[in-house]
């Protein structure tokens, strides 16, 4: 293969890979990545009525078989640090100030209607499931993190100290106890109902219902039902009465209200999964160039190498040929001028130096 071959051929996919990136988002507005379940579950989590006992924590570890925290779960004044989940810590309670108030909310994965996680697994580890989970199987994982850097809410977390099997791991919506007809654990043990688990369509009826009937209590935007594509955890927050008042579908102006409770409404309601959609159906094709790529480049590299031995070789015949001319020449005129004795020991002595001087080089090469 030649420069210009190669070079031509790597132009050619550059085209391809333009061609592929322009025609994926139309396809990707076409139909969502996930199928989407009118049916699925979600929890609607009232932060009006969160008080930050971390009973939900607790449940979670207990249900999960997590390991035990340092601080123990009655220790509260942990929530003062604004922490994220983890591999061990699948769920999170911190205190935020809105509107000069303490306010608690709790943080675990928000199981996306169009999973970014999900789209960003090559391997397919993420799934959506009907119920409305998004559960992950580590089988196939190959410990690329992509599902980290893809998640709008930074959720999953990569078992680190693993040194053998590292997986991601993450809230799984306590799948094996719906699979069972069951509450997911942080549900079940809320004190204080600031956890209501059902079918989405009804918690978001529900929420509208709250926001409708106490309008100064309830701020007029739930969090995730549009906010990257919908979510199945979904969030009211209390209002501000000295706030402007807030359209549903208005995140602009909702935006420095949540924002306090570290919640991002920049997401746009554009499912997480369409926006990686076209870059990462250019996979295939880059998996299937990487090899000619590089193979190209290892066969110009070999080439110029074989070019430049080549030089060295025919250099090193043209000076031993200059050599043997010019050894010639003066063993001739000594033959002519002192006798052919005199010529034998020049012969013999002209040899027997450059063969001194070849192993003197050897050895230098050999230095």
């Amino acid at each position: 293969m030649n420069r210009r071959k190669f070079l031509t051929m790597l132009g050619s996919a550059g085209v391809v890979s333009a061609l592929a990136s322009t025609t994926a988002p139309k396809e990707a507005k076409a139909s969502h990545i996930f199928p989407y379940y009118p049916e699925s579950y979600g929890v609607l989590h009232d932060t009006t009525r969160c008080v930050g006992c971390r009973s939900c924590e607790q449940a979670c570890n207990e249900v999960n078989s997590l390991p035990k925290p340092n601080k123990p779960f009655d220790d509260l004044s942990v929530c003062n640090t604004k922490r994220r989940t983890s591999a061990t810590e699948w769920t999170v309670v911190n205190k935020y100030k809105m509107n000069g108030k303490d306010v608690f909310r709790k943080l675990q994965c928000f199981h996306c209607q169009d999973p970014a996680c999900a789209s960003a697994c090559f391997a397919k580890c993420f799934q959506k499931q009907p119920d409305g989970s998004v559960t992950y199987d580590g089988t196939q994982c190959v410990g690329c993190r992509y599902c980290m850097i893809a998640c709008p809410f930074y959720v999953p977390g990569f078992e680190y100290n693993e040194a053998w099997d590292p997986l991601v791991k993450k809230c799984t919506f306590c799948k094996p106890r719906l699979d069972k007809g069951q509450l997911p654990g942080c549900v079940e043990a809320c004190p204080m109902d600031a956890l209501t688990f059902g079918r989405r369509t009804d918690l978001i009826k529900a929420a509208r219902k709250r926001i409708t009937e106490n309008p100064d209590k309830y701020l007029d935007y739930i969090y995730g039902e549009h906010d990257a594509g919908g979510t199945a955890w979904m969030v009211l927050a209390p209002a501000n009465p000295k706030g402007p008042k807030v359209p549903p579908e208005n995140p602009v102006l909702a935006g420095p209200e949540m924002k306090q409770l570290g919640l991002d409404t920049h997401l746009g309601n554009q499912p997480m999964g369409e926006l990686t959609y076209g870059a990462l159906g250019t996979v295939p094709m880059i998996v299937a160039f990487w090899p000619v790529l590089f193979g190209g480049a290892y066969a110009m590299t070999k080439r110029r190498e074989a070019m430049h031995k080549e030089e060295q070789e025919k250099t090193v015949r043209q000076a031993r040929e200059d050599v043997a001319k010019a050894v010639d020449a003066v063993v001739r005129t000594i033959q002519e001028t002192e006798g052919e004795g005199a010529a034998d020991r020049a012969r013999k002595a002209m040899a027997e130096a450059l063969k001194a001087r070849g192993e003197a080089g050897k050895h230098g090469e050999g230095a």
